[in-house]
């Protein structure tokens, strides 16, 4: 996981301990930057994107590139439901 750091030191201890946490909180962290000002730290953490998946006519699917018309006429008679 990548680290940046700005606006000045803090001891590798702490690091390792928000490395910890973000590890813990979000799953798939990519890297972390740290913000130190004064007393206090701004952190931001850098998540690795997700593909929406559906379950679409019985299949888990992220998209319907590998449906055929078929499967597609499916997909365009479902009935929407909305809140």
């Amino acid at each position: 996981m990548k680290v940046n750091i700005t606006g000045g030191p803090i001891p590798q201890a702490e690091v390792d301990e928000y490395v910890k946490r973000a590890e813990e909180l979000h799953p798939g962290t990519t890297a972390i930057d740290i913000a130190v000002d004064g007393d206090y730290v701004d952190i931001n953490y850098h998540i690795m994107p997700f593909d929406r998946i559906r379950r679409i006519t019985g299949y888990l699917v992220g998209t319907l590139d590998r449906f055929n018309d078929a499967k597609r006429a499916e997909v365009g008679d479902r009935v929407k439901h909305t809140l």
